[in-house]
């Protein structure tokens, strides 16, 4: 009587295993996320949110802010200008109002993004929030360059990082992500800081400076002058500042600055990302995010490879 012989085929991977990754204590379905401010829920109509791993709101302070006067957007050669200034209804009335609605809409991850002008004003944001269901994690942005007394004071200093960092540690076991400028002398050391204070991600680049003139006015594209700059054109300096900050840290990196398809995102993984997030994107086309998954999952299938396959390891 012969030995009957089981063969056990090996089950080939899906487009959609191969695109999970983890941003710190958060498990994505994809990589891909949205930059703070430039997609909301309306945005979702236009394509399937599954291509989405978490979703990043807009940045909230514990007060209203009107935010800057106009004008304050500028489409320049290779990107864009803004000056927003982090208009938002505060803190009490996106509890009571927004929230609700990313619980009922949202079928993934909700990171809330907040700012604030002290460290106090930072810690008081998350006890409230802390008492609110549906939050999977906090984007804490020290880095906007738009605002006066928030944001960019806190991110260029490591000392004030790692305080601001190791206090709002201990009020939360939710996913801890600091945002950091690149307008810095050195961001390996800012993202030490952040890491020492137990951050448990880290997301860049926010915008660069910028300015725009009218040649023929001399007058400023911009009301305030100097504004944040956003797109293609900052690629290379997100790139590198990206493939820095993952040789200086082990905790993840979610990526931004200059994202458009799937092929930025997969350099922006050979450099160290763990998740990227696509920003100015949104608004030159509302199917960036799907065209980037469709494309990144089709090429990681093609090639048999995993984000965690490629991650960090750009050949230099």
């Amino acid at each position: 009587m012969g030995t009957d012989v089981k063969v056990i085929s090996k089950k080939k991977p899906n487009a959609s295993e191969l695109l999970r990754s983890k941003l710190g204590k958060l498990e994505l379905k994809t990589p891909l996320t949205v930059a703070s401010g430039t997609f909301d829920m309306e945005s979702l109509e236009f394509f399937d949110p599954a291509c989405l791993g978490a979703f990043v709101c807009k940045t909230i302070t514990r007060y209203p802010k009107k935010g800057n006067p106009p004008p304050r957007l500028y489409e320049t050669e290779a990107g864009l200008l803004n000056s927003i200034g982090l208009q938002n209804p505060g803190l009490d009335a996106f509890v009571a109002d927004k929230l609700p609605l990313y619980r009922q809409n949202l079928q993934m991850p909700l990171i809330v993004s907040i700012s604030g002008s002290s460290i106090d004003e930072f810690m008081q944001m998350i006890e409230k929030l802390e008492s609110c269901p549906g939050i999977s994690g906090y984007e804490i942005n020290i880095s906007c360059p738009n605002v006066e007394n928030e944001g960019i004071a806190f991110g260029v200093s490591a000392e004030i990082v790692y305080s601001l960092v190791q206090r709002l540690s201990s009020l939360t076991q939710r996913e801890l992500c600091i945002k950091l400028s690149p307008n810095v002398s050195d961001i390996a050391e800012i993202a030490q800081a952040a890491e020492a204070g137990k951050a448990s991600s880290i997301a860049l680049i926010n915008s660069v400076f910028g300015m725009a003139i009218d040649y023929r006015t001399g007058v400023s594209r911009i009301k305030k002058g100097i504004a944040g700059y956003t797109g293609i054109g900052i690629k290379p300096i997100a790139l590198a500042l990206t493939h820095k900050t993952a040789e200086a840290v082990k905790i993840p990196i979610l990526a931004m600055g200059g994202i458009y398809t799937w092929q930025d995102a997969l350099e922006f993984f050979w450099a160290g990302a763990s998740a990227i997030a696509i920003g100015t994107a949104n608004f030159v086309n509302p199917l960036a995010a799907p065209e980037l998954i469709m494309g990144l999952g089709g090429y990681l299938l093609e090639h048999k490879l995993s984000i965690s396959d490629i991650k960090g390891r750009v050949k230099i």
